[in-house]
């Protein structure tokens, strides 16, 4: 697609992604649902300073359009899927880029059911944003905004309702990311008893994801062990995401997660036929672990919506990305960060063992990584060069993963197997990567 990838319309603020942008998309919406009645839109946004704008820009043309804008203010992006589900809205919007730098901004969009909005509706948005055109409301009939922080409040109360044991006593640590987290968490787990300490709560409109929350959580790992802390957790900018640091300040990311679940899942018997929905690049350990235990792991792309796409194709209840995005099916239709903060820290206290042993059974491969700045990114890993590269990798018994990413203009590669094989793939792709770009 021309401006939606993975996870939205993501862009610089301003630049690729502008306020004009934001008030055309919610131009579209609110005429596309409005199916002769009014719709209702929620609206929520992250602590960028630029997302005040594209809030308001967004609210204009919806309501230009004739419908009617339910603000959140700064929330999570999970908190708006379930807002939009629970609460009769026709569809919802979060103003976020997710884990990226303050200075780009984005644009995510769900139906009245919680789930991001199908491709076929995404291609609707774009042509409208390539110069269609469509009627304004008149009269009457131009709808108004709403300002709706007790829809914030209820998803809050949703969070408390789930733990079925209290966090009395629990030593833990956030990293908000200064970012949507940053009162809501803190808020939620102190009502159910922790002792927590916090990093990443002082937003400024230009700090989201600056070298804290699940991007950078050596933050958070270091807390953990200065306070000798229980259990970490690391949001991103919108809180779809967590990141756990066990008690010894050890990282535990999105794979290391879903065996922790899937393993209390199965001994429980509630994990169900479907198994583990997991991406190309979870670690190939978390497979090998998963079906030694003789639970089914099925690969699909790189995205939330893909894995929960997915999971209900096979009826997985179970599903997430090593990035820390964790679908629990019975709770949530998108990947909840404070969701899976939460649930994780029950089974800590439900099993009354450490994280650290519930990680036991799970050996990562090893992998090596690299993000290649590129501004053609599709075109290049489809190049001959890369081709080569990826071919000449698996000769070596190395997985490689070569893609151009969904959220940021770069070519992400990944190589797993033998480390200094997988060292050697990277560079070599890394490389091919750098000339395919030069070439095109």
């Amino acid at each position: 697609m021309k401006y939606f990838g993975t996870d939205g319309f993501r862009g610089g603020a301003n630049e690729s992604l502008t306020a004009i942008h934001a008030f055309r998309v919610g131009r579209f919406l609110g005429r596309h649902f409005a199916r002769g009645k009014r719709p209702r839109i929620a609206v929520g946004k992250d602590t960028r300073l630029s997302s005040y704008a594209f809030e308001y820009a967004l609210a204009a043309g919806a309501a230009a359009s004739g419908a009617d804008v339910y603000l959140l203010h700064v929330t999570t992006t999970p908190s708006v899927s379930y807002v939009v589900r629970t609460e009769g809205f026709d569809c919802g919007v979060m103003i976020s880029a997710s884990h990226n730098r303050f200075s780009d901004n984005g644009i995510k969009l769900f139906g009245g059911d919680g789930e991001k909005l199908p491709e076929e509706t995404l291609a609707l948005v774009e042509d409208y944003l390539d110069g269609g055109t469509l009627p304004l409301a008149t009269g009457a009939d131009i709808g108004r905004t709403v300002d709706f922080v007790a829809g914030r409040n209820r998803y809050l109360a949703y969070l408390l309702s789930l733990p079925r044991v209290s966090f009395r006593g629990l030593r833990v640590g956030l990293d908000c990311a200064n970012g949507s987290a940053w009162a809501l968490a803190k808020t939620v787990f102190d009502a159910l008893g922790a002792q927590v300490r916090c990093i990443g709560v002082s937003p400024d409109g230009t700090n989201i994801n600056e070298g804290c929350g699940s991007t950078h959580p050596e933050g958070l790992c270091e807390l953990v062990r200065l306070h000798a802390l229980d259990i970490g957790f690391a949001f991103d900018g919108d809180a779809d995401r967590c990141i756990c640091v066990d008690e010894r300040g050890e990282i535990v990311d999105g794979d290391g997660i879903l065996w922790v679940c899937a393993k209390d899942m199965a001994e429980r018997g509630v994990l169900g036929s479907g198994g583990v929905v997991t991406t190309l690049v979870s670690n190939g350990g978390l497979s090998r672990a998963l079906e030694r235990m003789g639970v089914v792991c099925t690969r699909t792309q790189v995205g939330d919506k893909y894995v929960y796409e997915e999971m209900v194709r096979r009826g997985a209840l179970l599903g997430g990305e090593p990035s820390g995005h964790i679908v629990l099916r019975k709770y949530a239709t998108t990947g909840d960060g404070i969701l899976t903060a939460l649930k994780v820290a029950e089974l800590v206290l439900a099993r009354k063992c450490p994280l650290s042993f519930l990680t036991r059974g799970y050996v990562p491969l090893a992998q090596k990584k690299r993000d290649v700045p590129v501004a053609n990114g599709a075109a290049v890993v489809q190049s001959e060069g890369v081709r080569a590269a990826v071919a000449k990798a698996q000769e070596a018994g190395v997985r490689m993963v070569v893609r151009a990413s969904g959220t940021e203009q770069v070519v992400r590669i990944l190589a797993e197997g033998d480390e200094e094989e997988a060292e050697r793939a990277v560079r070599l792709a890394e490389r091919a990567v750098r000339e395919s770009a030069e070439a095109l």
